[in-house]
């Protein structure tokens, strides 16, 4: 998925180096057009699971409640830290790009992909010590609400590091420059987009438990 986006917008700005863009009515392309349509979608997703995780989390038969006695909320704000510090260096990334600075592209992107792996895994750990406290998945309709918002979200995160590190991959090739750099922009939208959303989740599930 993350090549083929890739691979199109480059195919997309090669056209427009050359004066044969695809700009749509609204001035922009085909390809930003469709990621900007594909996180409106998105939207509803992260709205309808953030509602179902409302609905459902005083529901918690017998397993552990929400609050700050179970979450380890320290801890899961470094690691949002982590994450939020990583639009920082997706912006460096898209900045350096736009000025054909192909160096430090490649280190912005690589720290943005470092980042985001290391929320991921402080999100995995975190699992583990919940499933180890007696959280798991069916244990109530609390904790089923909470894996599914927080894992759809750890999942979109995983795609996004991917889509940089594929993008690493073309800046290595030689592949991306100035002319092309909307690739980037492309991915620091999704990117800032998992970010922004773990704001909305962080907040919801351990600022208001």
């Amino acid at each position: 998925m993350a090549e083929a986006v890739l691979d199109a917008t480059a195919h997309d700005d090669h056209h427009d180096d050359h004066g044969g863009g695809h700009a749509t009515n609204t001035g922009i392309s085909n390809n930003k057009l469709a990621m900007w349509v594909f996180l409106g979608s998105e939207c509803l997703l992260f709205g309808g699971l953030i509602s179902t995780y409302l609905l459902y989390r005083t529901n918690t038969q017998d397993g552990p409640k929400p609050g700050e006695e179970f979450f380890d909320i320290p801890f899961t704000s470094a690691s949002s830290f982590v994450l939020l510090m990583s639009s920082l260096t997706m912006v460096l990334a898209h900045s350096a790009a736009g000025k054909g600075d192909l160096r430090k592209l490649k280190i912005w992107l690589l720290s943005t992909a470092l980042l985001g792996s290391v929320f991921v895994a402080g999100q995995i750990y975190e699992f583990t010590v919940f499933v180890r406290e007696g959280l798991g998945w069916s244990t109530s309709p609390f904790s089923s609400a909470f894996y599914a918002l927080t894992g759809f979200h750890g999942v979109h995160v995983t795609i996004g590091i991917i889509m940089l590190l594929s993008t690493f991959i073309s800046a290595m090739r030689g592949r991306l420059n100035p002319g092309n750099a909307e690739t980037v922009e492309i991915v620091g939208l999704y990117w800032h987009f998992v970010d922004i959303v773990w704001v909305f989740i962080f907040t919801v599930i351990y600022l208001a438990s």
